[in-house]
């Protein structure tokens, strides 16, 4: 079982949205139409790839997790959208795929080993292609208060060793420029869409369990208690059982 199988459930309905103003943004810088392929690598639940459907023709998505592909399919099956699944690794994906005028990867990069990521990209991106590295999360510049003491409660229940890895993770996510120096590829526009919305306190608790540093299956019989540690820590914030949150949509555009 891979590290995300036991969060595919709640993955798609608790983790920060993109909303359809940043699909329609970067639809528009992008020039995408329907003779357009689009390749999702890490595609997860497939929420960029069924974000940008009806943006482009041919979508396909790729993700190791066989639980996180059964959800995407669902999706796609609810939104009536044709999605092409390849099961296993980005970096491991067949020569014979062909390539592609769009790649997006979310919450994914850093996972991926460069070197091989590189020189997949290479091959899968068209000539004229961009690649897109998309981010959706709640705003950490203070205007959502009750953030700071979220995370903590969760990296109090976290083991060590996976919140020290999430944590260069995220880093690694951003330093976009290092990984792709000495490549053919160089970051060019980013496109940035900021929303607010009230969300439940309820699904902003159970948010915790769909990261890999406290899963289900991370934290075991310890779930219900780090629960109730997030719930206490967001009564203060709460209003009639909602709390609002800002949510940054970032897609950083990446061309040769």
């Amino acid at each position: 079982m891979g590290r995300f199988a036991s969060t595919a459930s709640l993955y798609e309905e608790l983790r920060p949205p993109y909303p359809p103003e940043f699909f329609r943004s970067v639809a528009q810088e992008l020039g995408l139409s329907k003779r357009c392929a689009l390749i999702d690598l890490g595609t997860g639940p497939g929420l960029l790839a069924l974000g940008f459907a009806a943006y482009v023709g041919r979508i396909v998505g790729v993700d190791p997790e066989p639980e996180m592909l059964d959800a995407a399919r669902h999706a796609a099956a609810r939104a009536g959208h044709a999605l092409t699944l390849i099961e296993g690794k980005a970096e491991t994906l067949a020569s014979g795929i062909g390539s592609f005028d769009v790649v997006t990867i979310g919450r994914a990069l850093h996972w991926m080993d460069r070197e091989p990521t590189l020189a997949l990209l290479e091959r899968l991106v068209a000539s004229d292609g961009a690649i897109l590295i998309c981010a959706s999360f709640s705003a950490t510049d203070g205007r959502n208060p009750w953030l700071d003491g979220y995370n903590e409660v969760r990296r109090r229940w976290s083991p060590a060793r996976l919140w020290e890895e999430a944590g260069r993770g995220t880093r690694a996510h951003r330093d976009l420029p290092a990984f792709f120096r000495s490549s053919a590829f160089q970051p060019a526009e980013l496109v940035t869409v900021e929303t607010s919305h009230a969300v439940n306190v309820e699904d902003l608790v159970r948010r915790t369990l769909t990261y890999s540093s406290s899963s289900p299956e991370v934290l075991g019989d310890n779930v219900e208690a780090m629960l109730r540690d997030v719930r206490e820590c967001l009564a203060s914030f709460s209003r009639d059982g909602l709390i609002a949150e800002t949510i940054v949509s970032t897609a950083q555009i990446i061309k040769r």
